[in-house]
């Protein structure tokens, strides 16, 4: 075996137990030679071992170890020698009196002893060759350049839920080399869709190095979102291109910097979906890939009887009620913004991350405080998926200032509107009535209002990548997961969907035109409600997955966006863009807070008389027409949404409001309608006080 050459001395006096990971070691405690030697510090928390061995692998060296001498509050550290950028490692238990040889051949690497190696928590990047899982020393130089933040407002946001494979896979106008991968994302004709489309952010499902389950394996398939991590500061190598994976992992990581570099050059922000809430070691039986083999009772939630406690669904759960977990977590965050320059996070099951010592959540946890206080996370988008599957798990509305949550009563309001209470009145019976969906329209007052939060904290949203596309919302009745070898037991039951009275693909004109109005109808919605809107990728082209409504192990055309430039997907992306640029228009101005009176000169409601709205009419479950009138802070009227969500064409009499100077009285241009036969009358002028036909189930919108 052969070991480094170490001053014992030297180790213990210029090592440090801080920063977690590999570190350099301190200015003017270590031989001025050290830096030639690639001398590193390196330190791991891992109370629940004795001793700590590093094991590592310079570029085109042997294999080597080294003891880690010092201990301190359960982090054992010390200076290692030979260790440049580029050097495979891990960790692992080492018995003072069990050192144990190792092979010349890294490929040949085994340890039948039964001391797993363990990856750095820390790690910057993830090496997999088979089974053996190694982290690897980074250095961190990069280019930039002139990189700054985009700093797009959430008043003015329009995120983009996409992945990064499933984005490209199939885009005929893309390098087939670069299909799938971070440049892929990044490429011209791709940021040319989105900044045409109008896309100011684009949210990643995760990019974090993530693991298959064994069950997966077993089938056959893999975890394609990738909610499964295994190492919190490392990128997901097999996004990159090929040619960037064989020149090492300081490549796949210029290739995603190099990614976001380009997106915030065409003025699009990056957000990553983040998962803190669990990892890839699974249950307790699961296999020791990192936290369990170093620290498994300070990592993970247990009850009083020593059992996992499991709130994410996945085996495990990380407790948030310890201060090395927080830190983990607020370290990992500082990377990504740091050394990656994203701008922003989607918490998954971010309820897990503030649950206290009694596993109960709190809104004041020492995670979210310690957030609000970062100079450098404080400033990025922060989103919270706002429940998880432990008891009082559904909290959404009840996240700190400075927080949107995604709104599933946005979700579920919106779509029961459109599409389970017009199945309902077209089987005689009845729908809900119009006061619902004003509540979510007008930014969910009833959920953000009373903790003082604003209308911006409401990241609306009616699909996204878990749940049917917008396509098959509007086709499907039931769930179709077979494919997933579940035989149709996952995935969500209660969609509140509609398949227009056929399930599946159909070729009758009727059905196709009755779900194409419905679609535009969700789209319109979302996009002219208040809030901040998230569209899921696919969507503007009218993407299917054919009924399967968690896709999560389908990496394959089911999953990938399919660039077929048809008439429908033509259509329902110029349906899109304008939508994106009237929002532009309508709410570029948008009150962030809600009103002090029931007085809000911002928002005011009218009937189809066009009288303001009682609360009898509110009440009332058979008024499903509603018109929208909307100003900003200055009292100026921007325009009008008007809303029919009821089974007969209705004569709408437009408001009646006076000019500026009392006299005369406003002239409405219709600009957008989801009728298609009256899309012919774009541009046609409608004084107030009289009327307009609004066909059945439409919308139109007005500018003034």
């Amino acid at each position: 075996m052969v070991m480094p050459i170490l001053d014992t001395a030297t180790a213990v006096d210029a090592s440090r137990p801080r920063p977690l990971g590999l570190s350099t070691p301190q200015a003017g405690l270590f031989d001025a030679g050290s830096a030639a030697n690639h001398q590193v510090n390196v330190a791991v928390f891992a109370p629940d071992l004795e001793h700590v061995e590093v094991v590592y692998q310079a570029p085109g060296e042997v294999w080597r170890t080294c003891t880690l001498p010092n201990l301190e509050d359960g982090v054992h550290f010390g200076l290692v020698t030979g260790m440049p950028p580029g050097t495979r490692y891990g960790f692992r238990s080492a018995p003072a009196d069990d050192r144990l040889p190792l092979p010349v051949q890294s490929e040949d690497f085994e340890d039948d002893a039964g001391h797993p190696l363990l990856l750095d928590p820390y790690g910057r990047a993830v090496d997999q060759r088979g089974e053996l899982l190694t982290s690897v020393h980074m250095a961190g130089d990069f280019d930039w350049g002139d990189d700054t933040a985009p700093r797009i407002p959430l008043r003015t946001s329009v995120i983009y839920e996409a992945h990064v494979r499933g984005q490209t896979m199939l885009h005929p106008d893309i390098p087939e080399h670069l299909r799938g991968t971070y440049a892929g994302m990044a490429h011209p004709v791709m940021i040319e869709h989105l900044t045409e489309l109008g896309i100011t952010a684009i949210q990643l499902l995760p990019i974090h190095f993530h693991l298959d389950e064994s069950h997966l394996q077993d089938l056959g398939l893999t975890n394609y979102w990738g909610y499964n991590t295994a190492a919190f500061f490392a990128p997901h190598a097999a996004y990159a291109t090929e040619a960037a994976r064989n020149a090492g992992p300081h490549a796949v990581q210029d290739e995603l910097k190099g990614m976001i570099k380009l997106l915030h050059a065409a003025g699009i922000e990056v957000i990553l979906d983040v998962v803190y809430n669990h990892t890839a070691e699974a249950g307790p039986d699961g296999p020791p890939i990192s936290f369990r083999g170093l620290a498994e009772k300070r990592y993970y939630r247990h009850d009083a009887h020593g059992r996992y406690l499991d709130t994410t669904g996945c085996g495990n759960t990380l407790d948030f009620s310890d201060p090395v977990v927080v830190d983990l977590a607020l370290d990992s965050l500082r990377h990504w913004v740091n050394d990656y320059h994203v701008d922003g996070f989607r918490f998954d099951l971010a309820v897990t991350l503030c649950r206290d010592a009694g596993n109960q959540f709190d809104s004041n946890h020492p995670f979210l405080q310690a957030i609000a206080e970062d100079p450098v996370l404080s400033e990025v988008k922060l989103i919270s998926e706002p429940w998880d599957v432990g008891y009082g798990g559904w909290q959404t509305g009840r996240f700190p200032q400075g927080w949107s949550d995604w709104n599933d009563h946005f979700r579920d309001g919106v779509r029961r509107f459109w599409l389970s209470d017009r199945a309902a009145m077209e089987a005689g019976g009845q729908g809900g009535s119009v006061a619902s969906l004003a509540e979510l329209m007008s930014g969910s007052a009833n959920l953000f209002a009373p903790s003082g939060r604003t209308r911006l904290a409401s990241l609306n949203f009616i699909t996204a990548h878990d749940g049917f596309t917008l396509k098959d919302l509007v086709s499907y009745d039931r769930k179709h997961n077979e494919a997933n070898g579940e035989q149709n037991r996952d995935g969500h039951g209660d969609n509140r969907s509609y398949n227009h009275g056929f399930e599946g693909r159909s070729e009758n004109e009727a059905i196709v035109a009755a779900r194409a109005l419905s679609v535009r109808n969700l789209m319109a919605t979302l996009l002219l409600s208040f809030g901040v809107p998230m569209i899921t990728a696919g969507d503007e082209i009218g993407r299917t997955q054919h009924g399967n409504n968690n896709a999560y192990c389908q990496d394959n055309p089911t999953s990938w966006l399919d660039w077929s430039r048809t008439q429908e997907a033509n259509a329902m992306f110029r349906t899109t863009r304008e939508l994106i640029r009237l929002r532009r228009w309508f709410l570029r101005h948008q009150p962030e807070s809600f009103p002090a009176a029931a007085n809000d000169s911002s928002l005011q409601w009218f009937d189809d008389k066009g009288k303001p709205m009682t609360p009898a009419r509110w009440d009332d479950p058979s008024v499903r027409s509603v018109q929208l009138l909307m100003g900003h802070e200055d009292s100026e009227i921007r325009g009008l949404v008007v809303v029919n969500g009821s089974n007969q064409d209705v004569k709408m009499v437009l408001p009646e409001i006076l000019s500026g100077s009392g006299v005369g009285r406003r002239m409405f241009e219709l600009r957008f309608t989801t009728s298609v036969l009256h899309d012919r009358r774009k541009g046609a002028l409608v004084a107030s006080g009289e009327r307009d036909i609004l066909q059945a189930n439409t919308i139109n919108i007005y500018r003034t």
